[in-house]
């Protein structure tokens, strides 16, 4: 029927100034997003990550062999500047009677070591319903037996290929321990010149080492023990200057 529409009032379309708009928004949002990643892609390349920690280790080592090779050219112009000069000859006596304390100078003596490995698993398979981090060697792992060493009379300690003295903080990356710029994988092996008899009690009594032989036992973590006999440690040759320190009170009336 003629005029069945004439009252309805006629409803304008949004599209004709929404899609100039959204064009607008989202050219903003590009041009935003290469500014920002510079031409590259913003999703990270995880998958690079492993060459990445590669390089970096290199590189760590590299530099650390630098600066051992220094602190040597340090050491003989010292050396032979101390004859004629009383304050740096005084310096130099000083330096020599702390050097092992330090860690500076190399040790050798009866070792105990100590390997840490992650469970192998049947199959590379976690049991159904098992907790994946149950079956790895962790940072806490590492760091019980290094405290329970030292509490023993370690005199001095290696973690893999390096001298670990007061300053030396053991850390985890995932599945990674990171020790003064370098990164290894496991196993791990600690190794502690000492009375091998009271390092092994010392072990023995550390409640943390104790709940970590428990778990190698319940799902198969890798925990050995090893009197290695005499072993030579070198002199640790990084930095030893600590960037915080407190100074505690005094017990004393």
């Amino acid at each position: 029927m003629p005029g069945t529409h004439a009252g309805r009032t006629r409803r304008l379309s949004p599209w004709p100034w929404l899609v100039p708009v959204a064009a607008l928004v989202a050219g903003a949002l590009f041009a935003s997003s290469v500014r920002a990643s510079e031409g590259q892609t913003l999703r990270s390349d995880y998958g690079r990550l492993p060459d990445l920690i590669r390089e970096q280790t290199r590189v760590n080592a590299d530099r650390a062999d630098r600066v051992s090779a220094l602190q040597a050219q340090v050491e003989q112009a010292t050396a032979a500047l101390a004859p004629g000069n009383q304050k740096t000859e005084r310096i130099e006596r000083a330096s020599t009677q702390i050097a092992p304390e330090a860690g500076r100078t190399p040790v050798a003596g009866p070792t105990l070591k100590v390997s840490l490995d992650d469970a192998k698993l049947d199959g590379g398979e976690l049991p159904a319903g098992a907790d994946p981090d149950d079956y790895v060697i962790h940072q806490q792992d590492v760091q019980s037996v290094v405290n329970a060493l030292w509490a023993g009379g370690a005199e001095a300690m290696m973690l893999q290929d390096q001298r670990v003295v007061s300053t030396s903080a053991v850390r985890c990356v995932g599945n990674t321990l990171i020790l003064q710029g370098r990164v290894y994988s496991p196993p791990y092996v600690i190794q502690a010149i000492g009375d091998t008899a009271r390092l092994q009690e010392a072990l023995d009594r550390d409640p943390s080492v104790e709940n970590l032989r428990g778990w190698s036992v319940r799902v198969g973590l890798g925990y050995g023990v090893e009197d290695v006999g005499e072993q030579t440690f070198p002199a640790y040759s990084g930095s030893i200057s600590p960037k915080f320190a407190v100074v505690p009170e005094s017990t004393t009336p």
